[in-house]
């Protein structure tokens, strides 16, 4: 069962050769592809360097996820973003589950790196969700290639594609969650940011995706709700010594 692993980069020069070398690609049934949306750092020469396929093209994830798929040859798609580590024998367990010819795909178990006490509460909300069929790109996303060209694929808008792709795929039939080995993605897009705010705007994205909210809306304000870490610290800053 040959597996195509796509990952979508855009600047990902510092996480890319670590989430590829836990993939092990020397497996000739494994083929890791990564599509870029245009990275200004060092992403594509590394990933040639790797000897991985690349395609490139307009950033967007959705889009980026897209164009990796059309290009990717594996008979199982695994869409794996470059800041989430696969264990050791990840691709086994995949294997293994696909075996019922039942599963249409599903994900692996999610697990959010760092010590911190919202890390963990994460870590513990995603694993509750999930039971409810709320899962995400970040957690390795696989599905068989016929269930994903049946379904129309992902499709390339602006904001929940990976969401959006997953309903669909729930519908058409059961999915797995691979528990052992689990993902541990990066905490890094919440550093700086407040908790509560966190979980406030995934809830009204999450609203606005089912009322019909058109996603460059919710990307807008996805992007309002998101900044830099230590922009909120310097915003308090300024205002004092205003």
């Amino acid at each position: 069962m040959k597996v195509s692993i796509v990952i979508p980069t855009l600047d990902e020069a510092g996480n890319l050769e670590k989430a590829v070398a836990a993939l092990a690609p020397a497996d000739p049934e494994i083929e890791v592809l990564v599509s870029d949306g245009g990275s200004k750092d060092a992403t594509f020469e590394l990933a040639k360097a790797l000897g991985l396929r690349v395609v490139q093209g307009p950033k967007g994830r959705g889009q980026q996820l897209r164009r990796g798929a059309e290009t990717a040859t594996g008979e199982v798609l695994v869409f794996l973003h470059a800041d989430t580590l696969l264990g050791p024998g990840a691709i086994a367990a995949l294997r293994a589950a696909l075996d019922e010819p039942s599963l249409v795909g599903g994900n692996f178990q999610l697990r959010f790196s760092g010590d911190s006490a919202f890390a963990t509460w994460l870590t513990d909300f995603y694993s509750r969700i999930r039971a409810r069929g709320f899962y995400y790109g970040d957690s390795a996303v696989f599905v068989r290639r016929s269930v994903y060209e049946s379904l129309g694929g992902i499709r390339p808008i602006a904001l929940m594609e990976d969401f959006d792709f997953i309903r669909r795929m729930e519908r058409a039939g059961r999915t797995v969650c691979i528990a052992d080995p689990p993902a541990l993605t990066s905490s890094r897009r919440f550093e700086g940011r407040k908790p509560w705010r966190i979980v406030s705007q995934w809830i009204v994205i999450h609203l606005l995706f089912f009322v019909g909210c058109p996603p460059g809306l919710l990307a807008r304000l996805y992007r309002s709700g998101t900044h830099r870490p230590g922009r909120e610290k310097r915003s308090r800053s300024v205002t004092k010594e205003s």
